[in-house]
């Protein structure tokens, strides 16, 4: 699926992320963002065991099922749509999961350089 009225870093329609587990802010499939989303969920990523240690180090436990909100734990191999700035902090230490980049939203741009995306990215031709 592609949403064409989202943008990709590539200024393309956005290609869906995931849908199981059902990710994105707007639980819509999609790294889509808007106004109230103030952690910006716009980076398509794999999830690596690496990255859900570190996640849980910063005190964001993404591995633990919460059924109360639908949301069935991460493991390695789903992917996710991640806040751009837990990207890049999970860059900077050495543990950054791998992006699906069609699938990034364009205002990742905002705080992640393209260049940098482009070093992590899956679906690179």
């Amino acid at each position: 699926m592609i949403q064409h009225d989202s943008l990709n870093v590539y200024d393309e329609g956005l290609e869906s992320c995931c849908e199981h587990p059902m990710t994105g802010f707007f639980r819509d499939g999609c790294c889509n963002t808007a106004d109230e989303d103030y952690g910006m969920h716009t980076v398509c990523v794999e999830i690596t065991d690496e990255f859900l240690a570190f996640s849980q180090r910063m005190g964001n436990d993404l591995s633990t099922p919460h059924p109360e909100f639908n949301f069935p734990g991460l493991k390695a191999g789903d992917r996710w749509c991640l806040c751009a700035s837990r990207w890049l902090q999970a860059h900077q230490a050495g543990c950054a999961p791998r992006v699906h980049i069609r699938s990034t939203h364009k205002r990742t741009l905002e705080i992640v350089e393209l260049k940098l995306l482009k070093q992590y990215a899956v679906d690179l031709q």
